[in-house]
């Protein structure tokens, strides 16, 4: 291994027993070659978790401009922006974007971030909160250190790095602040009883978020055990079942702040079927602003994240200083919109203790 840590290829040769022209055939694929001596190759290289340097390959025309997004899943109206401005700035400087989702899967994160780390990406954006666990920041220590050593930048986009050492670029949003500015309205709109509908324990993006709904609640005076916390996860169905729940136990609440604006949807089509009205008999907000939340009934009150925003810097900051960048943390504002699912609570609701 060479003094900055990244494996050459005469160390792969060595250790298979073979030429350097040898490990060039077999990497490259364009000669034939035994298969006994192939096999012997790979797993050396394996072994050695060897990565052809990518701006070599670029000096033979081999190599592209490439950026990779991981994403949990593109049929998420917030997934599906932070894409669209990854694609849309990559585009601008000359540069191709490939998508990868995982599903939540870890594993399957690690193998996308490897395979693209192998086929010379140069810069890997993962997207959206996760269980900040040591196994996360273990993984996440070692993208970013295999990136680097190949040459290429791992981004966090819309999630913390767990440690500032790592070589990471992290852009987000800040979602505390958002969830305190979005309770604050439903506070001055004369609601003490807010559920927080759409926790998930460990998850950052969520933590913030819940932060910032109980410190909302405390800057007006409430008690901690005014705060109601429905840990039911993001995404329509999570919310449809959970407010369903909530509303078969006929609870005192007369607002609720979903996770999400997918939780809201769910929450708000429950509310209907039960017979009531949004914001009439129960206020609704929700977080993303999604495009279609103007078109929900009524049309949500929400926080607008800058998702589209947030792919763009991801790859704008990336590429403006390669080397300044590589550890550094850029934070974007958020802001509310006001449509029509909020109101002041039903006369004689606003003020019953929890």
């Amino acid at each position: 291994m060479t003094a900055q840590g990244r494996v050459t290829i005469r160390e792969v040769a060595e250790r298979a027993g073979v030429s350097v022209a040898t490990v060039s055939r077999v990497l490259s694929g364009n000669y034939p070659v035994p298969q006994a001596t192939r096999t012997r190759v790979l797993r050396a290289a394996r072994a050695l978790d060897y990565v052809a340097n990518a701006h070599a390959r670029a000096l033979v025309g081999g190599g592209r401009k490439t950026v990779a997004v991981v994403l949990r899943q593109v049929t998420s109206p917030f997934y599906a922006q932070v894409a669209e401005g990854v694609e849309a700035e990559a585009a601008t400087h000359g540069w191709l974007c490939l998508v990868g989702t995982t599903g939540g899967d870890p594993q399957r994160e690690l193998e996308f971030v490897q395979l693209m780390r192998e086929e010379g990406a140069r810069l890997v954006i993962l997207v959206g909160g996760v269980v900040e666990d040591d196994a996360y920041r273990e993984r996440v220590a070692h993208y970013a250190q295999a990136l680097a050593s190949a040459g290429a930048r791992l981004v966090l986009c819309g999630r913390p790095a767990p440690d500032p050492d790592i070589p990471a670029l992290v852009v987000e949003f800040d979602n505390e602040a958002g969830a305190r500015a979005i309770t604050g309205h439903l506070l001055s709109a004369g609601h003490r009883r807010i559920v927080f509908l759409g926790g998930l324990p460990g998850n950052t993006a969520l933590d913030a978020r819940v932060r910032g709904y109980r410190a909302a609640l405390a800057g007006h005076g409430l008690p901690p055990e005014a705060a109601h916390v429905v840990d039911c996860g993001l995404g329509r169905a999570a919310g449809l079942r959970a407010m369903t729940e909530l509303l078969e136990e006929r609870p005192e609440f007369t607002a609720v702040f979903a996770g999400d604006d997918m939780v809201a949807a769910g929450a708000l089509r429950a509310i209907a079927e039960a017979g009531l009205r949004v914001p009439d008999d129960i206020s609704v907000v929700g977080y993303n602003d999604i495009p279609l939340a103007e078109d929900f009934h009524p049309p949500l009150t929400t926080v607008r994240t800058p998702a589209e925003e947030l792919g763009r810097a991801a790859v704008r900051i990336a590429l403006r200083d390669p080397e300044q960048a590589a550890a550094t943390h850029h934070l974007l504002g958020t802001h509310i919109v006001v449509r029509d699912s909020v109101a002041a609570p039903p006369p004689g609701r606003a003020h019953r203790p929890t």
